[in-house]
């Protein structure tokens, strides 16, 4: 099977063309196609000499996603189902200016990406395990879901432009979208707006990104390189289950990401109970890594903390989680549990939300509340992709009867 060309890196080009017999400088021309132009085939590389894209042909691959289903959220929440080369469904989310993760001023667009179809890890309050792990996504796959998006935007925002002086009444679904998008973001429909959308990146979908580790660092370099997708090491925030040893594998890399903890219980007991990979990393072994982390980036650690009603969200766990995030000097960011069809949680009351929330702020813990966007769109991890692959299932027996 031939590498694809946006699992290299620019000296990994620059080396592949010298070794065809070609300038290495053409490495550069080749990035800006696939990063800033975002095409998706060959034949749009139209300052590359001809025998350079013959023997690129050859060797490598070159392939973007096939958009199955695009689902709008009331607050312009959007959840992308791509499906890869081999059949795969995997998702990406564009999550529309809300308050940072870390509490400072509002993103603009963040875009939650997968590393993983399905996942080994079976957090029991999650959709992305239910059916188990297929396998890890390659860089291209990881990649890729920012340029698709990115090229999903731009394809429609000139169309936008096109008419900027349109009734509301003539735009297509698409346009009607990327016009109020774009009025979200503050600015406004015509030439000036930016021709990216992506301003910031979470490794949250789909998957566990640490068990993925090699193929997640390669993507970190990429996204972040100027020749890449430019996006800052400080925008981009990993998130894990809790794998002790690859956490302090991440905190010697040479790249300045942040780190969010899916942490959803503050003792052994709670952990063991819905994340089965408290067994093999508890907190003692996990709060080790996180403080190696710390001290080698000094950057504010997130701890993520579902509510799910009856099983963490009691008074009673405040004090334990207040422990944790004074060890770490961590922020704890509290998201009430958005519910998966099939599974048995609930979301807690607003009065219990909001005991929990004012309980840890008289602890001195610093916290916010992320309510959970694209709740009308199934924009949980997995959701969507357990959906559809559930209605192809159906549609291939009912034709196979």
């Amino acid at each position: 099977m031939k590498c694809d060309i946006k699992s290299l890196d620019l000296l990994d080009v620059q080396d592949a063309l010298e070794e065809w017999g070609f300038e290495g400088y053409r490495s550069t021309q080749i990035m800006m196609w696939l990063y800033r132009q975002r095409i998706k085939g060959w034949d749009r590389m139209s300052n590359i000499p001809a025998k350079l894209l013959k023997k690129m042909q050859e060797e490598l691959d070159l392939y973007g996603f096939d958009l199955v289903e695009r689902t709008g959220g009331v607050d312009s929440t959007n959840k992308f189902l791509w499906q890869l080369k081999d059949g795969n469904l995997i998702e990406s989310v564009l999550i529309p200016a809300s308050m940072g993760l870390y509490g400072d001023r509002s993103d603009r667009h963040t875009l939650c990406i997968s590393t993983q179809v399905g996942c080994a890890y079976g957090c029991k309050f999650c959709a992305s395990g239910l059916d188990g792990l297929k396998r890890n996504l390659e860089v291209n796959e990881i990649v890729e879901q920012v340029v698709a998006v990115e090229r999903w935007y731009g394809e429609n925002l000139k169309s936008v432009n096109s008419k900027p002086q349109a009734d509301p009444s003539e735009l297509t679904d698409e346009e009607r979208l990327i016009a109020m998008m774009v009025n979200r973001a503050g600015g406004r429909r015509n030439k000036k707006v930016s021709k990216y959308i992506v301003d910031n990146l979470v490794v949250m979908g789909m998957g566990e990104p640490l068990a993925n580790y090699d193929n997640l660092v390669k993507a970190l370099f990429i996204l972040n390189a100027q020749w890449g997708c430019n996006i800052g090491a400080r925008k981009m925030t990993v998130s894990t289950c809790g794998l002790a040893p690859e956490i302090r594998k991440l905190a010697d890399e040479d790249i300045q990401v942040r780190l969010a903890v899916s942490l959803h219980g503050a003792t052994d007991d709670v952990r063991d109970e819905i994340m089965p990979v408290n067994k093999k990393y508890p907190l003692d072994d996990l709060i080790d890594a996180l403080e190696y982390y710390k001290d080698r980036h000094g950057q504010m650690i997130t701890l993520e903390y579902i509510l799910i009603d009856g099983v963490n969200d009691g008074l009673e766990h405040i004090g334990s989680l207040t422990h944790i995030s004074h060890i770490l000097d961590a922020k704890i960011n509290l998201i009430p549990y958005n519910p998966v069809e099939g599974l048995e949680w609930k979301r807690p009351s607003e009065e219990a939300i909001d005991d929990f929330f004012q309980g840890l702020k008289d602890n001195r813990v610093p916290v916010t509340v992320r309510r959970e966007k694209g709740t009308d769109i199934d924009a949980a991890c997995g959701q969507l992709r357990l959906r559809k692959e559930r209605e192809m299932a159906e549609a291939g027996s009912a034709a196979a009867s």
